[in-house]
């Protein structure tokens, strides 16, 4: 397997809950990993967390099939990687609670989610139960570099524990029927790019928690930015124009943040930065662009405006030095985006042009192909009737006993004609894969039936040798050419007496002739030749990469002769 097919698969198995570990372990991975080379302790120590946080992660996605073992699973988790961390004296960090992790904390909502969702009420508590004791046993027993206090962790911890309840609940009920929800199939759709936006949102998490609650104004910005870009998987320019909204606002919550909360040395949230990105290829890509370069316009206002707000209050790591800095960087973000937007567009455009081409030839293949079948079903079958007709003008007044007989005949022509035409559409409404006019099961009966029939006028000497398990269509397609050839004598070949058949089977290919003694006359055929009769005869030899000749005979008259491929590779 290709290793871009491995990655897709991986990705697809993951899923939205595997997705948002990974970006809480990279986010993990960012602080103890310098932590574990700085000065203070041994050197590596901190790297003892990790094993925890990994096994407690696949506790998690295991959850997805076991709920029931894997909840008490990560609990012992918990409680082991507590005694780890107490026996080497490594320093546990805080995020949301005291002295867990943020893969940690993320992994035991996903474990109770799946827990309440899908076991039975009793154990589905017990399990709960257990991973809650060993949440506190962590909590209180690490030995953190945290200072959240004992209320703010039960506070948050509560208020964490009860919204992953309500939510388990929720989906719990998800084998009855339910409406449809947008919102509901815009997450299913949309969880990669959920999953991706969680990474800038988690790191600013950090950031708030941090800090004091002066932070999370614009921590809540950033929120709305992320959701904003899910949304603008369906409203592009709406989207657009509510992100500058968003990041006019997040100069005012900037203004009250505590100094030096924004990650790295940006003007501006990361989770904006990368939601500003997204929305410019995206509007790029699918919306006119007159429309888009207005609200990439106001988004670059808004940002210009931020960032000078930012510059000017000081409460950044930049200063005015840095503006010109800043400036090129943008310019060239947005230089990216909006190529990439283009690429996109581009690629979308041909996509479409493919597919209307394929479509189109489609459409055009199955219009030929009807176009063949209504010719040969109505031309072989007028035609007979129209020969008859003529013959009953002439003999009814000299014999008419005979012309009613003739009479008859042209009763059961029409009365196969308009079956043959039943059949036709009802094969058409059937699907492609229908077989119409009852033809190619038994080559052999079509032919002597074709020939017995006599519509075409003109007696028939028939030498048919062919086997019964010919290809569908390649018997299909010879009852179709002998039909047009007869058809073709009763309308051009004048003072015709006989006509003869062969049909056999020699090296590999079915031959077939048909050949007259008539001759050929410049005046207008009976009921009229539309002129597509050795087109579409031609048509399908060709499909059936067979060879057609077609053409007055030495000794007189008109010989139709066509080589089909029976082997597996015609």
């Amino acid at each position: 397997m290709p290793f871009s097919d491995r990655v897709t698969s991986a990705w697809r198995w993951l899923g939205l809950e595997g997705v948002l570990l990974v970006a809480a372990f990279v986010c993990d991975l960012a602080v103890v990993l310098p932590a574990s080379v700085d000065l203070a302790g041994p050197r590596g120590r901190d790297l003892l967390l990790l094993p925890g946080m990994i096994v407690l992660g696949a506790c998690a996605l295991w959850a997805r099939t076991r709920p029931a073992v894997a909840v008490f699973a990560g609990a012992a988790t918990v409680f082991a990687s507590t005694f780890l961390i107490r026996v080497t004296d490594a320093a546990a960090y805080t995020t949301l609670l005291s002295n867990v992790s943020l893969s940690e904390t993320v992994a035991g909502l996903e474990l109770v989610f799946f827990c309440v969702r899908r076991v039975r009420w009793a154990e589905s508590l017990i399990g709960t139960g257990t991973l809650v004791l060993a949440g506190l046993f962590a909590a209180f027993q690490r030995t953190g570099s945290g200072s959240r206090s004992l209320g703010e962790t039960l506070l948050l911890g509560m208020v964490l524990l009860v919204a992953t309840v309500l939510a388990a609940l929720h989906f719990r009920r998800g084998d009855a029927p339910r409406a449809e929800s947008p919102m509901r199939d815009l997450v299913r759709e949309q969880w990669p790019l959920i999953g991706g936006l969680s990474l800038p949102v988690f790191l600013e998490l950090y950031q708030a928690l941090d800090s004091d609650v002066r932070a999370l104004p614009a921590l809540a910005c950033s929120l709305a930015a992320a959701a904003t870009t899910v949304y603008a998987t369906r409203r592009p320019l709406r989207a657009g124009l509510l992100l500058a909204g968003i990041i006019f606002v997040t100069s005012a919550a900037l203004w009250v943040a505590p100094r030096q909360y924004l990650v790295g040395y940006g003007a501006l949230p990361l989770t904006e930065v990368i939601a500003g990105i997204i929305i410019v290829v995206l509007l790029v890509r699918s919306v006119e662009p007159k429309r888009a370069w207005g609200a990439i316009t106001l988004m670059s206002a808004a940002v210009a405006f931020t960032t000078l707000t930012n510059l000017a209050s000081g409460r950044g790591r930049m200063n005015m030095a840095d503006l010109r800095d800043a400036v090129i960087a943008a310019v060239l973000v947005l230089g990216i985006a909006v190529a990439a937007g283009l690429y996109l567009r581009a690629r979308d455009s041909e996509r479409r042009k493919v597919v209307e081409a394929a479509v189109a030839d489609a459409q055009n293949s199955e219009r030929m192909a009807l176009a063949r079948e209504l010719h040969d079903l109505v031309a072989h079958h007028v035609t007979g009737i129209i020969v008859q007709a003529q013959a009953a003008k002439v003999i009814a007044d000299q014999n008419p006993k005979v012309a009613l007989e003739v009479i008859e005949r042209i009763e059961a022509a029409g009365t196969e004609a308009m079956t043959a035409m039943r059949r036709l559409v009802g094969s058409m409404r059937a699907g492609a894969d229908a077989v119409t006019d009852h033809a190619t099961m038994d080559l052999d009966a079509d032919l002597r039936r074709l020939v017995e029939s006599g519509h075409h006028g003109v007696p028939v000497r028939a030498d048919v040798r062919v086997p019964r398990d010919l290809p569908q269509e390649v018997a299909r397609s010879a009852l179709r050419l002998v039909q047009e050839s007869l058809t073709n004598i009763g309308k051009h070949a004048a003072g015709a007496t006989r006509a003869c058949l062969l049909a056999e089977v020699r090296d590999g290919e079915l031959h077939i002739r048909v050949a007259d003694d008539g001759r050929q006359v410049a005046a207008r055929p009976a009921g009229g030749s539309g002129g597509y009769g050795l087109v579409g005869m031609r048509e399908r030899v060709e499909l059936l990469h067979g060879r057609l000749a077609a053409g007055p005979a030495p000794d007189g008259g008109w010989v139709v002769e066509a080589w089909l491929p029976v082997e597996e590779e015609a």
